[in-house]
């Protein structure tokens, strides 16, 4: 490995060889750092004290001997990588080539001598260069080294890709000796399972609630204004017969009210799309400010009704509106500004609806 030195006008020390082999010569240091192999790296005492606690620590410890030459002993990692440590504490920079080969080693090496600016720079770095079969070797650092980031998105990485996973050496090896990791994540997978499903079931009683928000809008818009066949007594259907532009249930409505206008079976009660309607009627009711002078029929005695009865205990409906009634304050609030401005409501009247007796 060809030796890089740092600049002594730029750090105000003689230069320091990043790496060399062990015959190399290397600058004199009033320190040595052992590593693994046998490498002596001479350093500057003043230099890893400011850049690490730990090694500052160390440092401080009153020599045996008068003679005793000051040495730190940083074991367990590669020669090369506590080169590349030690170079960092000089310059605070870190190749991407060396971050490729000893990324794991520098990070644990950054929690052990506590060097957060490199801790970053190695959460960062491993979180880029995760794959399927490094990501239980590197979870298994991540929370050993305290890095919640890195845990958390190696944690994600096992949940997308479990399966696969599950044939990596790492996890053969985690299941034989780290039983508790193991729990861990299974216990991961169990909660992002339960979230998903939580989020699914929430996105479908919110569209729930904004199809009732529409569906009480196309209420007021028919029982109003009138729409392609039914509409208040005192104004004419509209002549065109295709769809509705306004909305998407309008069609479906009317034919809703039409049979509800001429069901037989809803006096005893026993028609399904009747009981639909009425609770439609009933919803719209609980929601109206002004059932005194509003078109939708029935709104004053559902609100009367329910007056007298005090349905207080009924929770479950009160939260039902509750819900649509924040479904169209959302669905309001998302509409463009314009399009509010351009649809003020028209005048209300005490009329019924054509059809609907």
């Amino acid at each position: 490995m060809s030796p890089n030195n740092l600049s002594d006008e730029a750090y105000g020390h003689p230069p320091l060889l990043a790496a060399a082999e062990p015959t190399g010569e290397f600058p004199d240091g009033d320190v040595q750092i052992i590593t693994s192999g046998g490498l002596r790296i001479p350093a500057h005492a003043s230099i890893l004290a400011s850049a690490s606690p730990v090694l500052e620590s160390v440092i401080d410890r009153p020599l045996k001997h008068r003679s005793s030459e000051r040495t730190i002993q940083i074991l367990g990692v590669p020669c090369d990588a506590v080169a590349v440590f030690v170079r960092f504490l000089y310059s605070s920079r870190c190749t991407e080539e060396e971050m490729e080969k000893y990324g794991i080693h520098l990070l644990a090496l950054s929690h052990v001598y506590l060097v957060p600016l490199l801790k970053q720079r190695c959460t960062k770095g491993l979180a880029q260069r995760l794959t399927i079969e490094n990501v239980v070797d590197v979870l298994q650092l991540g929370r050993l080294c305290d890095a919640p980031d890195l845990y958390l998105k190696c944690m994600n990485l096992v949940y997308k890709n479990f399966k696969a996973v599950e044939s990596t050496e790492g996890w053969k090896f985690l299941q034989n000796h780290d039983y508790l990791l193991e729990l861990q994540i299974l216990q991961f997978i169990d909660e992002a399972e339960s979230r998903k499903r939580r989020t699914r079931r929430h996105r479908e009683e919110q569209s729930l609630y904004l199809q009732l928000s529409e569906a009480m809008d196309c209420l007021e818009h028919i029982c109003t204004e009138g729409c392609t066949s039914v509409g208040p007594y005192d104004m004419e259907a509209g002549k065109h017969k295709g769809p509705c532009s306004k909305f998407s249930t309008c069609r479906g409505l009317q034919l809703l009210i039409q049979h509800f206008a001429t069901c037989k079976k809803r006096v005893n009660g026993g028609c399904t799309r009747c009981k639909r309607m009425c609770q439609l009627l009933k919803l719209h009711s609980s929601i109206c400010e002004q059932p005194d002078v509003c078109k939708v029929p029935l709104c004053r005695q559902f609100k009367l009704k329910a007056h007298q009865e005090r349905r207080g205990h009924d929770s479950r409906w009160k939260l039902l509106v509750r819900k649509v009634v924040s479904a169209r304050a959302i669905s309001s609030l998302s509409m463009p500004k314009r399009k509010r401005e351009e649809e003020p409501r028209e005048a209300i009247d005490s009329h019924g609806i054509r059809n609907f007796r």
